[in-house]
């Protein structure tokens, strides 16, 4: 594996498998993997133009998010009037991360640690350490995040990955559970007349068996996520007309670190692992 500079203006690395499999990454903006090319085909949608753009929240790639999943009530604190509250999903993917690769592992490591502007949000000493593996059809994230702090962490943690797709129309997923939640609307909805919105924008939330899939006809592949427990919450979304459906897991759910349900605390000086698989398999084309 090798690691070369893209872009110099931007930052951009790519960690090269061979010329038609490869990805790059931007330390710089959240440790963002913005490109994952498997045989010469585009796996992830990517709207740089707005990524050029440092006022606006980022809309491709895979983005990290830390210390909380989704956004949280309004005028609630969650650590004291001292600390700042979080924007949607956290400060992670806002921040400037650390890497370095592991030729032999043929992996892209990344980390990122507690700072001042952290401690403006966090009253936590942290280190997130991130292993990017990429194989011949597959992208594996092997996560442990440590509480270097006195005291129990409370966080959640998920990635957000946003896919092409030739079209909505053409979209199919499976092993999705019977119903799941829609976060629009704060109500629980049958999952598959839920995804039948995908054209329109859908926001849904649901507890998986730790996989869930799609397949693109039109394309010709399928797409498939592997997150077990506790990593195992899947949010499907989608932001028409951008040709794109996210599938991200999650280890919580919105208002986590508030109400406690499936609230991660890591215990003083120890850490949680997690990890995730995305793989890409190619399939009769309609």
């Amino acid at each position: 594996m090798e690691i070369q500079i893209q872009e110099t203006k931007n930052n951009i690395f790519r960690l090269i498998k061979d010329k038609e499999n490869y990805i790059n990454f931007c330390p710089d903006r959240g440790g963002l993997i913005t490109d994952w090319t498997f045989n010469g085909k585009k796996i992830l949608y990517f709207d740089k133009s707005r990524f050029l753009d440092k006022s606006l929240s980022i809309r491709g790639g895979v983005p990290i998010l830390f210390p909380i999943c989704g956004d949280i009530e309004q005028n609630l604190s969650i650590f004291g009037s001292n600390y700042k509250q979080f924007s949607q999903h956290g400060f992670a993917r806002n921040l400037s991360w650390n890497f370095e690769s592991y030729k032999k592992k043929e992996s892209l490591n990344l980390s990122l640690k507690d700072n001042q502007l952290t401690h403006q949000y966090f009253p936590f000493s942290f280190q997130i350490k991130i292993d990017v593996t990429l194989k011949f059809n597959c992208l594996i994230y092997d996560v442990e995040i440590f509480n270097n702090s006195n005291n129990p962490m409370p966080m959640s943690f998920g990635l957000h990955p946003y896919f092409n797709i030739s079209d909505f129309k053409n979209i199919q997923f499976e092993d999705h559970p019977l119903v799941c939640m829609d976060q629009k609307k704060n109500s629980l909805e049958l999952t598959n007349d839920a995804l039948l919105n995908m054209d329109k924008g859908i926001d849904l939330l649901m507890y998986s068996n730790g996989s869930l899939s799609f397949k693109d006809y039109v394309f010709g592949r399928k797409i498939t996520l592997i997150n077990p427990y506790p990593f195992d919450i899947n949010v499907i979304w989608s932001d028409p007309p951008r040709k794109m459906i996210c599938m991200e897991p999650w280890t919580s759910p919105r208002n986590s670190l508030i109400n406690g349900f499936r609230k991660i605390l890591i215990k003083p000086k120890s850490s949680e692992n997690l990890k995730a698989s995305i793989i890409v398999n190619e399939i009769e084309k309609a």
